[in-house]
């Protein structure tokens, strides 16, 4: 990674507006912190959430307004940090400002979609090397993500990359949103005692997901599905690397939505939701760039 960012492009002037990206960025971090305001007592570190956030928001308005050295990478990549930060940040605010969790209800759709609950009838095709090559799959979703926007960067084509970043970001964003909304930790969780096979597989299973729990915390991540979400607009945006990573993509995409069912992260409505807001993004994200990218 260091060396993919010292061979980055010539100290180009970034000029002192705002770009699309910084916009939606600052206006979700001013949402949150009006969350952290309003539930303050309820809010688990309040005071240091609400002290990133300011000195968040100074280090970019200080990037944007005084370039310098350091601005041309700082512009281009913090998104992506700030967007994990933001996840984690979602994980101490829902609990506070919704008490609630959807799951009970998501289940239900389910059920009413299928007539069965599809993680417990699952278990039919479960075996120890799917689960396995499946856990990868699902443990593979930030690479996966990450992938395109290194690959753009090294093509040195940073109107595309600026774009990407704007996408994933508001990707990101959005299902966080929905998180707040529509809270729920997914059926490994709520219909465990239903479930008449744990979950086995063969060498690296049990390691990637206790990783990946530990990663996310208690979280309630599940509406809409972000891997299915940002996957398809990882697999759409794709295209414009090569028809070969274009083609992977096209096989990882539907594994990926496979596994988070079976692998009993998501309910179906989930991944439905994941799918319907990744169209929705990539429809209407090139006209909101544009009009964000605007000079005031």
């Amino acid at each position: 990674m260091a060396e993919l960012l010292s061979n980055s492009f010539p100290a180009t002037p970034t000029g002192t507006r705002f770009w699309a990206v910084d916009k939606i960025l600052l206006t979700y971090l001013a949402f949150t912190t009006i969350l952290i305001l309003g539930w303050w007592s309820r809010v688990e570190d309040a005071g240091m959430l609400f002290a990133a956030h300011v000195v968040g928001v100074a280090l970019v308005v200080f990037e944007v307004k005084r370039p310098n050295r350091t601005t041309w990478i700082f512009r281009n990549w913090y998104a992506l940090p700030f967007v994990a930060s933001c996840y984690k940040e979602m994980a101490l605010l829902i609990p506070a400002v919704r008490q609630t969790d959807a799951d009970q209800w998501l289940a239900d759709l389910d059920f009413r979609l299928w007539s069965v609950h599809p993680t417990v009838w699952l278990e039919r095709v479960q075996t120890p090397a799917l689960t396995e090559f499946l856990q990868i799959v699902y443990t593979l979703f930030v690479p996966a993500v990450l992938l395109i926007p290194l690959l753009i960067w090294r093509k040195r084509r940073p109107e595309e990359f600026q774009y990407y970043a704007f996408l994933i970001a508001l990707g990101y964003l959005a299902s966080y949103v929905g998180y707040l909304i529509v809270p729920a930790r997914g059926p490994r969780f709520l219909l465990r005692n239903l479930q008449h096979v744990p979950l086995q597989g063969m060498w690296l299973f049990q390691i990637m997901q206790s990783t990946l729990d530990r990663l996310e915390s208690a979280h309630y991540d599940c509406f809409p599905s972000g891997h299915t979400e940002l996957t398809i607009i990882a697999w759409w945006a794709s295209r414009a690397i090569s028809k070969r990573l274009f083609r992977v993509y096209f096989t990882y995409t539907p594994l990926i939505i496979f596994a988070t069912v079976y692998l009993r992260y998501h309910y179906t409505v989930d991944v439905m939701a994941g799918i319907l807001l990744a169209a929705i993004l990539i429809w209407s994200a090139p006209a909101l760039y544009r009009k964000l990218s605007r000079e005031a």
